[in-house]
C-alpha cells in the first residue's frame, strides 16, 4: 500500500483504540532494568513498538510473543550486540541512548529513515559529564556510547524534548540501585531547565514507581532529587509484574476529532484519568462545544450543529498539533494552536507539511512567531497530498478527507505504521469508504 484513495463518506458505529506506544516504550526499558520476569498484555503493535522490543531483547532480555501479551525476562543489561537499531523511533534513541551509557563497553546507537536527521546533540553536552564517552556525527545518529554512566549532580536542558530526561532518570534509578551507597553522604539530583511535555514526566515516574524503581522526589519539573534516605528502601527483584497497556491519547485524538465533526461516534479503550499529555484533547473538544458525554469510561459523541473555534497552548503536547488543525477545518471562526518551535523536530517540520497540505483542501495556515492560524474554508476540497512520510501529517489528512467535497488520495501514506498500524482499518469500521492502492 503505497496510497490510499478516501472517499466522502458519513461515519458512525464504534471504534477501541490501539495501546499507547508512549506507555509500551516505557514499559519496555522498565522491564529491561526489572530484575525479574513481565508480562505486557494487550502489547503495542507499531513500527516503534516493535524497535523497543528488539532493542532490549538486543541488551540482553529474553523475549517470548505469544497471542494476547509478551513475556519479558531480564537479569539488567547484557548486551548481545554492539550495534543497536532505534528504527525511526525518537523516543527509543532518547530514552535507550542513557540505557546504554550504563554499560561499560561501547555500543553503537542507530536508526532509520527520518531519525537520521533528527538532533541528537544533547548528549554531546551532558554524557561526558557522567563519565560516559559519546562519539556522534555533528549531533546526529550513529551514536557510539562508551560508559558506564557515573550518577552526579547535573543540570541539563529540558527544551527540545522530555524524552532525554526520561532515559536519564530510568538510568539514574537503575544506577543507584546497583550500588545504593552511591547516596550514603548527599542527595543526587537533575536540574532540569526549560522542560517542554512536561505531563510525559508524570508518565516516565508512574512507569518507574509501578516498576518497583527508585523513583526521585519532583520539584515542580525543575528538580528530580534522588533522596540519601532511598538507602532505606529496597527495590523489588525477582518478582514477577503484569502490566496492561492503555489506549493511546495521541492515536486517539484523531478519532474523537472525527467523532465531533460527524457524531454518532463512540470510542473506547480510553483512561479517563490516564497521564499522557494528549488527553488534552478532551479541553479542546469543550472548548469547541463538541457534543460528547462519558459513559462507562467511553466517549460517546452525538450530532454538532456547530463547533466553535479555540486557542490553545500545544507547547506541551505538541503531536496534538496535526488532529487539532483537522479540527479547526471545521470550527466557526479562526483558531490558534500556540507551541510551533516544537513541530521542527519531528518525522517532518510538521508546521511546513501542515501549511503544505492542508492549503490543498483550501484551509488557509498562518505562522506568526509561536503560533499557528488555522483559516476554516467553507469547503474542503479533494485532490492528491503526501504524508511527508509523517504518521500523525497523514492522519490528520485522512480525517478531514472524510468530510472533502471529493476523494481524497494520500501518497506515503504507509507512514501510519510507525505508531498507528491499524488505523486505517479502524477508520473503515465507522463507516469511511477507503481504497487500498499499490
Amino acid at each position: 500500500m503505497q496510497s490510499i484513495t478516501i472517499h466522502p463518506s458519513k461515519l458512525k458505529g464504534a471504534i477501541t483504540i490501539a495501546p499507547s506506544k508512549s506507555v509500551m516504550q516505557r514499559v519496555c526499558a522498565a522491564a529491561l532494568l526489572h530484575k525479574g520476569t513481565t508480562i505486557i498484555h494487550n502489547p503495542g503493535k507499531s513500527n516503534d513498538d516493535v524497535a523497543a522490543i528488539q532493542i532490549i531483547q538486543q541488551l540482553g532480555a529474553t523475549i517470548t510473543i505469544n497471542e494476547n501479551n509478551i513475556e519479558i525476562v531480564s537479569r539488567g543489561i547484557q548486551p548481545k550486540t554492539t550495534t543497536i537499531n532505534c528504527g525511526e523511533s525518537g523516543l527509543s534513541a532518547r530514552m535507550f541512548a542513557s540505557i546504554i551509557a550504563l554499560h561499560d563497553e561501547q555500543i553503537e546507537l542507530t536508526g532509520n529513515g527520518s531519525l537520521n536527521k533528527r538532533s541528537l546533540h544533547w548528549f554531546n553536552e551532558v554524557f561526558p559529564q557522567l563519565n560516559v564517552e559519546i562519539q556522534s556525527q555533528q549531533g546526529f545518529l550513529p551514536l557510539h556510547i562508551k560508559g558506564a554512566l557515573q550518577p552526579k549532580n547535573i543540570v541539563v536542558d529540558g527544551s527540545s524534548s522530555s524524552q532525554y530526561l526520561t532515559g536519564l532518570l530510568m538510568a539514574y534509578s537503575y544506577s543507584i540501585q546497583q550500588n545504593i551507597s552511591i547516596l550514603k553522604d548527599a542527595d543526587i539530583t537533575i536540574e532540569v531547565q526549560n522542560l517542554n511535555s512536561k505531563p510525559y514526566i508524570d508518565l516516565t515516574l508512574q512507569v518507574m514507581k509501578d516498576f518497583g524503581m527508585l523513583v526521585p522526589e519532583n520539584l515542580n519539573d525543575e528538580k528530580f532529587i534522588f533522596k540519601s534516605t532511598h538507602q532505606q528502601i529496597n527495590p523489588s527483584t525477582n518478582q514477577q509484574i503484569n502490566y496492561t497497556i492503555e489506549g493511546d491519547w495521541s492515536g486517539a485524538a484523531f478519532f474523537l476529532v472525527a467523532a465531533a465533526i460527524h457524531g454518532n461516534i463512540t470510542v473506547k479503550g480510553l483512561q479517563p484519568n490516564s497521564l499522557q499529555a494528549d488527553k488534552k484533547i478532551i479541553e479542546v473538544l469543550n472548548q469547541v462545544d463538541a457534543n460528547f458525554s462519558i459513559q462507562n469510561n467511553n466517549y460517546v459523541f452525538g450530532e454538532t450543529a456547530e463547533l466553535k473555534s479555540f486557542d490553545f497552548d500545544a507547547t506541551h503536547c505538541p503531536d496534538l498539533f496535526p488532529p487539532l488543525v483537522a479540527l479547526a477545518c471545521f470550527c466557526n471562526a479562526i483558531s490558534t494552536i500556540k507551541g510551533v518551535h516544537r513541530l521542527a523536530n519531528k518525522e517532518s517540520n510538521r508546521a511546513i507539511s501542515l501549511q503544505t497540505e492542508f492549503i490543498k483542501f483550501g484551509v488557509n495556515i498562518q505562522l506568526n512567531n509561536d503560533t499557528m492560524f488555522i483559516h476554516p474554508a467553507s469547503t474542503i476540497t479533494g485532490g492528491i497530498f503526501t504524508s511527508h512520510n509523517d504518521h500523525r501529517i497523514a492522519m490528520a489528512c485522512a480525517i478531514v478527507a472524510t468530510k472533502a467535497n471529493g476523494q481524497v488520495t494520500i501518497q506515503q501514506a504507509n507512514a501510519i505504521k510507525k505508531s498507528y498500524p491499524s488505523f486505517y482499518n479502524d477508520l473503515k469500521k465507522i463507516n469511511t469508504h477507503i481504497n487500498f492502492n499499490d
